[in-house]
């Protein structure tokens, strides 16, 4: 780096300072091994922490690579820390989500899931971990067919629904909002 960038570079950080510089994206205390999320010291919206929050997630998307996590389900697992880290009780964070297209990969147990991409799934302890904190998942039955990914094969605790759309649909119905990413 040259001297001229070296100087560009102090009167940025003087004209326009950095915030948060030393702070960390911390996980927990929902989900402790993933969804890490930056703390807001003075957010312009105050978070409510009298609501109760419903989301339903639709994931359908699911990285190229085999052996990478899942971001667009990990976004469940900062959804979580991040409100109970801002003082919403977890029994007012209610969080569901439905797997299907691309992302039903991700919902096989190990075995099958080494069997077809050669390396265990990157996603199940993460899954495992959402579950536990009583986050429902659901499996779209149509991904189910055209994917060729019996029940037998997704990890125990999710549950096969008619479609993605339906599980839409129906938490939708129930004032939960919908995240898509």
């Amino acid at each position: 780096m040259g001297y001229k960038q070296i100087i560009g570079l102090l009167i940025l950080g003087i004209c326009f300072p950095i915030t948060g510089l030393g702070q960390e994206k911390k996980t927990g205390p929902v989900i402790e091994d993933f969804g890490a999320t930056w703390q807001i010291e003075t957010p312009d919206l105050v978070t409510d922490t009298t609501k109760v929050y419903r989301a339903v997630f639709d994931i359908m998307d699911s990285p190229e690579a085999p052996d990478q996590l899942n971001t667009s389900i990990e976004t469940v697992a900062r959804y979580l820390n991040m409100h109970a880290q801002s003082g919403v009780s977890s029994k007012n964070i209610k969080a569901v989500m439905v797997v299907h297209n691309k992302a039903s990969k991700d919902l096989l147990q190990d075995t099958f899931y080494k069997e077809r991409f050669g390396v265990n799934n990157p996603n199940k302890a993460l899954l495992e971990s959402l579950i536990a904190a009583d986050v429902e998942v659901f499996f779209c039955g149509q991904s189910s067919l055209s994917r060729n990914i019996p029940k037998e094969q997704i990890l125990s605790e999710v549950r096969i629904a008619l479609s993605a759309m339906t599980v839409l649909i129906h938490y939708q119905d129930l004032a939960y909002r919908l995240i898509k990413f």
